[in-house]
């Protein structure tokens, strides 16, 4: 049986991101990945040069789902505030969804990979934190929220809240709802 061309690829980064949400799991290894797709380990270096590109192929599909998800969220709705809302929810509900992905925003699974894969992580979070300053400058024009306000810190508390949310729910052993207490949370962080 054939495979059509990029799909073993993602059959490749979908059984990594699967083995990821194991919260007792050892150090990822290309046999135990071999393995578990039933195939050698020259079959995967023929989709990916190395483990690295395996992990930033996860990243580029992290960046990709939710930079989509931020550009939706920021076209479709006209209040600032709301904006925010939306984007720290879809944050939390992301990690929900995909817990060996949470792994990998947080950078546990990158632990004693090549280091060009954490400082991308931390290029995303830097992202996140100027998008949620955006919509936190928008909010400020349409008065949703009190002059004075610095834009810079607030953003950066929102994004620390997610990646202490982020954090709980992998150290949980994906126990921890990272949703848990969102909507009761959400006015103290606005």
């Amino acid at each position: 049986m054939t495979t059509k061309p990029g799909e073993r690829k993602h059959q490749i980064l979908q059984t990594l991101a699967a083995m990821l949400e194991d919260p007792k799991a050892e150090k990822i290894t290309t046999a135990a990945l071999a393995k578990r797709l039933d195939v050698s380990e020259a079959a995967l270096y023929r989709h990916f040069a190395s483990k690295a590109q395996m992990f930033e192929g996860l990243i580029e599909f992290i960046e990709q789902t939710l930079f989509g998800l931020v550009n939706k969220i920021t076209a479709e709705e006209k209040s600032g505030l709301k904006q925010i809302e939306a984007v720290l929810t879809m944050l939390l509900g992301f990690a929900k969804k995909n817990p060996g992905m949470t792994r990998v925003l947080i950078g546990d699974a990158l632990v004693n990979e090549d280091e060009r894969l954490q400082a991308r992580i931390n290029q995303l979070h830097d992202r996140l934190e100027t998008t949620l300053k955006q919509a936190l400058r928008f909010a400020l024009s349409e008065k949703e929220i009190p002059e004075g306000v610095d834009l810079t810190a607030q953003a950066n508390l929102m994004l620390a809240f997610v990646v202490g949310r982020w954090h709980q729910f992998a150290k949980s052993g994906f126990r921890r709802d990272p949703t848990e207490y969102w909507k009761a949370q959400w006015p103290s962080i606005v």
